[in-house]
């Protein structure tokens, strides 16, 4: 569904907007058949759509005049009237006292900061209006040229042009040709009417409308977007057209009607606003029978933040889908199979300087039927939490944070959980040095439902020591400055037996070097995780000692166990291990047009890794790039992936993706295309074959996008999807270095 921001619009030139309510697109650099003509300084500068200009004083100079009966007087060329910003020249003409009214004959030539005509004849008048049959025109701005078999310039700003062709390709090429029978403008109204236009391309028609209104300037109008046209395996031939729906300077909506082959009729809608305190945005796309599934399919979306006082915000999150399988048959790839819930809440939050406090419902629909009823998340209905902090100044700090929640399920242990965690600290800092010991007490008790005879008022409570200290040396390296940062955290907790608490939020984090030097080894608050560790990490850093900027880190860290930890969740292993796995993470940037980035976890106990990711791009120019990329977690995936966008041959540009499954040994999603361009249009073709289901059912899809300079689009974004499949895409023309 098209994306069209409301508060902000983009204005188009005159001939140009007729199909401005259609769609949009990137202006192309010289293209490789001619440069177009590049407009002036002077007229680079003026708007686009300006108001009526000035009818202002007329000055006339032309090489005679002889009076004749009735008030005219003939004027012997070269004739040259200027009124304003406006200057016409002709061989010859005459001009009527009566009705103040030129007509010139012979090379015309007309030109104002909006667009400059040519023609045989025309008709001016002192008011400010005129007349020009058999007329061509350049709008220098776009640029953009075009002929007309008529002109009329009203005086209040109206335009009637009748017969018209308009092109933006470069002179001696007309690839692509807009025909209209007439097309009225309102420069005032900034609204403007075709009738009878066909879009041709390449001599075959496009599209033909019977009537069109477009808005005029920056002002939105209602009417059909391009349609959007598809093919895949699951669906098959789709074709969908939006209609435009412009309510009210704050909201509007986009209604989209639309056919599957395959599944039968659909219908999208959105619906935007905006006020001085609140946006939000309503979503739907509705299948009233779907021919595959003999149901109705859905799926619905809404968000909104509204700032209800300068320190108090609400804000919503709501969706749900029809059924389980929605997002793996009208997903669009792989990541369709991955949706495993669809969250639902709605939130208010306070803040002030010292304060924060939040309050929430939270519940989730699961899509993934395959997850068992016991393993799925809890509603939160509802949860507060608060947090406060304050710093005296003199390095002494104190927080507090605290939280309720009630957590309800159909299945299992239900009940209210309720935490506090105060803590105070110290904090030493001095130039390339710091020091900060905290204590603290950690909290927790339930009251809880469904416990089978068990006890419903459970708790624990322990206290927390830590010590975070670090270092910061740097040094000369030429025009570059290197850094050595080694950090330690020492942390303790006593042991407290929490194996008869129930699990409602808390799981196992990824070991990272950020979780390295956490003090809690879980994320959620049902374990206080006993401690009596070292956690050491080191990072070093090259920077440009011009610019600032980074050109590589490296940082490397583990956590040594004094005492092994004994809480443990329900689904993990004890371990006697007296240090954690090993994280390190290396960054290159932009080195000779590399890009680097590497991460492990290597696991010294079994000396093998735990998890792996290599991410490796070149780039020497925007247009192109190739990346190589390796992703691996034991037991559960080996990925190898490569991506590529390079223009070839000028005006070609070839690129593609492949994702395979090592652990499996199959490609899950793979695609190839090519993108060619011309003098004043780009055509993209893309072919995709991936996994559409979790049961391994693969869908086939073909793309085709079409851009005419100057103009519009047809078809799918298929560059949006390139930027989000290859890192460092670029539209950037072919053979742009």
């Amino acid at each position: 569904m098209p994306n069209r921001p409301i508060p902000r619009h983009r204005p188009v030139p005159l001939l140009g907007v007729l199909l401005a309510v259609l769609g949009s697109a990137p202006a192309l650099a010289d293209p490789p058949c001619g440069p177009v003509p590049r407009p002036s300084a002077e007229s680079a500068q003026v708007p686009a759509l300006p108001t009526p200009l000035d009818p202002g004083r007329i000055d006339v100079t032309t090489a005679g005049a002889d009076a004749l009966l009735g008030g005219s007087t003939h004027l012997s060329g070269p004739i040259t009237v200027r009124q304003g910003a406006r200057t016409l020249t002709a061989r010859d003409g005459d001009y009527n006292s009566t009705t103040q009214a030129f007509d010139v004959r012979g090379d015309v030539a007309y030109h104002d900061p909006l667009m400059s005509l040519a023609g045989e004849s025309a008709t001016w008048t002192t008011e400010g209006g005129g007349r020009f049959d058999k007329a061509s025109f350049e709008l220098p701005s776009r640029p953009a040229r075009g002929t007309a078999d008529s002109i009329d310039l009203e005086p209040n700003g109206e335009l009637h042009l009748t017969r018209v062709e308009y092109t933006a390709c470069p002179v001696g090429h007309r690839d692509w040709t807009l025909r209209a029978q007439r097309i009225d403008i309102d420069q005032a109204a900034q609204q403007g009417i075709g009738r009878n236009v066909r879009i041709d391309f390449k001599g075959v028609p496009l599209v033909y409308l019977p009537i069109v209104s477009f808005p005029v300037g920056d002002a939105r109008k209602s009417g059909f977007l391009f349609p959007v046209i598809g093919q895949s395996n699951s669906n098959g031939f789709q074709v969908a057209a939006p209609w435009y729906w412009d309510l009210a300077p704050n909201y509007d909506a986009t209604i989209t009607p639309g056919y599957m082959s395959k599944r039968g009729v659909t219908l999208g809608g959105e619906f935007r606003y905006l006020t001085e305190s609140s946006h939000g945005q309503f979503s739907s796309d509705w299948i009233p029978s779907d021919a595959s599934t003999h149901g109705e399919r859905s799926l619905l979306k809404f968000n909104e933040v509204s700032d209800l006082s300068g320190r108090l915000r609400f804000d919503t999150t709501l969706a749900n889908a029809s059924d389980s399988n929605y997002f793996q048959d009208f997903g669009l790839g792989p990541e369709g199979t991955s949706v495993t819930y669809l969250q639902r809440v709605a939130r208010l939050t306070y803040l002030d300087d010292n304060w924060r406090a939040i309050g929430l419902v939270e519940q989730f629909q699961t899509i993934d039927q395959t997850i068992a009823p016991a393993d799925r998340p809890y509603t939160r209905a509802p949860e507060i939490a608060l947090r406060g902090r304050w710093n005296q100044g003199n390095g002494l700090g104190f927080e507090i944070a605290a939280d309720a929640v009630d957590f309800v399920r159909t299945t299992g242990v239900e009940g209210l959980r309720y935490g506090l965690s105060p803590t105070a600290s110290f904090a030493w800092r001095a130039p390339g040095a710091y020091v900060v010991p905290a204590i603290g007490l950690q909290a927790v008790r339930y009251s809880l439902r469904n416990t089978s005879g068990g006890d419903t008022s459970p708790g624990v409570s322990a206290a927390t020591a830590t010590l975070d200290a670090g270092l910061n040396f740097e040094r000369d390296a030429g025009r570059r400055v290197q850094t050595l940062e080694p950090r330690i955290l020492y942390t303790y907790v006593p042991y407290r037996d929490q194996s008869t608490l129930p699990v409602f939020d808390t799981g196992l984090p990824d070991l990272s070097f950020v979780q390295l030097f956490s003090s809690q080894r879980y994320v959620g608050g049902d374990r206080i995780s006993d401690a009596n560790q070292l956690a050491v990490g080191a990072t070093t850093r090259l920077v440009d000692a011009d610019s600032g900027r980074q050109l590589l880190a490296a940082t490397l860290g583990q956590v040594y166990y004094f005492t092994p930890p004994r809480v443990l969740l329900p689904t993990e292993q004890a371990s006697a291990a007296s240090t954690s796995d090993l994280v390190g993470q290396v960054e290159v940037s932009a080195y000779r047009h590399w890009n680097v980035q590497l991460g492990e976890q290597w696991d010294p106990h079994q000396q093998q890794s735990a998890r792996s990711q290599l991410r490796l791009q070149y780039q020497p120019a925007p247009n192109k790039v190739a990346n190589i990329g390796y992703r691996y977690r034991r037991g559960l995936l080996e990925q190898v992936e490569g991506s590529f966008s390079w223009p070839v041959a000028g005006s070609w540009n070839l690129y593609a993706r492949e994702v395979y499954s090592l652990k499996d040994k199959t490609s899950t999603d793979s695609f190839g295309g090519f993108e060619y361009q011309a003098c004043c249009w780009r055509v993209r073709l893309v072919a995709r074959h991936y996994v559409s289901s979790r049961t391994g059912t693969r869908d086939t899809t073909l793309s085709l996008q079409l851009e005419l300079n100057g103009l519009s689009s047809v078809g799918e974004r298929a560059d949006a999807f390139l930027a989000r499949s290859i890192r460092g895409y670029s539209t950037a023309p072919a053979g742009s270095d």
